[in-house]
């Protein structure tokens, strides 16, 4: 776990800390690879090199390969300028083991604390210090679907409720499509799980279950049952779907060969990149009615621990280029995901992502994913629980109990 590799890893960044005071390049670390993401990363590059700042790219595919290698650079006392992490308690150690710096005056300066949704600002601020720069808005719980094939399957209105979804998902079936093109990873599964949970229990049973981990909602009639629709949702995969990559699931939901997928709205790039359109090829549904809270999650950027004056000049000016109105506007455009700040102009967003930004005016939708308020061994072991319920034949009652058992967890 992160934990245990940052403490296993502290004598060799004291050993190295002469390194911190060499003149290091300014490396960007992050996974940004895809077409969609390739092309929106190069808008945050090209404003911070406008901007003066310079801009070393170094894209590793996969988030939890990207992480381990700029931990293992940062404890190793090889840091990069900056590193991609997701907005959520994944950098919390290396905060605690003093090995980022803050970007308090551009924070304050700027007013960050007046635009950022509180569960953002609730882990890149710990003890009253700003340890990252948030990118953007991202919501896992999203349902996109193929216009095409709602067609073919004769499926006439959107679904506006968990059973009308089920209902479609029949007629999918009944049609000879892939009702739910899905991707058979632990963390794809997580997000049925958390879907299932929003769109179902609301902002009451989501947070009674995620942040407050009471045994009572746990082990509750209500959560019972959002567990067996998360598994019944597995009868609509199709075989192809261990193992397959997100984006060659949104493919597939471009193509028109499956008609529904759960995934967060990072997919909308790839059907930008495909020249489709929402509300013409593609529709999407970020939940059903005021109930379902938007689930936020997001990119950032945090910045390793130096004693070189340039580069904390440039990790500073990367976190002033980033906020801004410009940069969050062409950033977002292109990556799917909204801005993090409500004061920009949306007129020229695409209708998801301006019924994204005209959710978030209700604060009271406002919720984080599970690992903004989970420990990564929580948020481990219930994903463990998840897949294994997913994958077996496992009760329902026993999935809850295992689930309390993982949440009680505070390693």
């Amino acid at each position: 776990m992160l934990k245990q590799g940052i403490l296993l890893a502290t004598l060799a960044l004291a050993s190295a800390s002469a390194a911190f005071g060499a003149d290091p390049k300014p490396e960007v670390i992050h996974w940004w690879t895809s077409s969609s993401e390739a092309a929106a990363v190069r808008t945050i590059a090209d404003a911070y090199r406008a901007a003066g700042g310079v801009w070393t790219d170094t894209a590793i595919a996969g988030a939890d390969q990207a992480r381990a290698v700029a931990v293992n650079r940062i404890v190793g006392g090889n840091p990069p300028m900056a590193a991609q992490f997701n907005t959520t308690k994944q950098f919390t150690d290396l905060v605690e083991q003093g090995m980022l710096n803050n970007v308090d005056d551009v924070a304050l300066k700027e007013g960050w604390d007046k635009f950022l949704p509180e569960p953002v600002l609730s882990v890149i601020r710990v003890k009253g210090h700003y340890y990252a720069v948030p990118v953007n808005i991202h919501m896992q719980a999203w349902i996109w679907y193929s216009k095409a094939a709602f067609q073919k399957a004769g499926i006439a209105k959107e679904p506006a409720s968990v059973d009308e979804l089920f209902a479609a998902l029949d007629k999918l079936k009944a049609a000879g499509l892939i009702p739910l093109a899905h991707g058979g990873q632990p963390w794809q599964e997580n997000i049925l799980f958390l879907s299932m949970l929003a769109h179902m229990g609301g902002t009451d049973l989501y947070l009674k279950v995620l942040r407050e981990r009471d045994p009572a909602a746990i082990n509750s009639e209500a959560f019972r049952r959002v567990l067996l629709n998360f598994k019944r949702l597995q009868s609509y995969v199709d075989p192809g779907a261990p193992g397959r990559n997100w984006n060659d699931a949104t493919a597939l939901v471009i193509a028109g060969k499956a008609g529904v997928q759960v995934m967060g709205d990072w997919a909308k790039g790839e059907f930008s990149a495909a020249r489709q359109s929402a509300g013409k090829e593609y529709g999407c549904i970020a939940g059903f009615g005021p109930r379902s809270p938007y689930l936020i999650q997001g990119d950032a950027f945090v910045f390793p621990k130096t004693a070189n004056a340039q580069q904390v000049k440039y990790q500073k000016l990367l976190a002033s280029v980033v906020v801004a109105p410009g940069t969050q506007v062409a950033f977002n455009k292109l990556k799917g995901s909204i801005p993090i700040r409500g004061d920009v102009d949306a007129s020229g967003m695409d209708p998801c992502a301006r019924a994204g930004m005209a959710i978030m005016k209700d604060r009271t939708r406002h919720v984080g994913i599970g690992e903004v308020y989970l420990t990564p061994d929580q948020n481990g072991a219930m994903q463990d629980v998840l897949t294994a319920f997913w994958n077996t034949k496992m009760p329902v009652e026993k999935a809850q109990k295992q689930i309390a058992a993982a949440l009680r967890n505070e390693q």
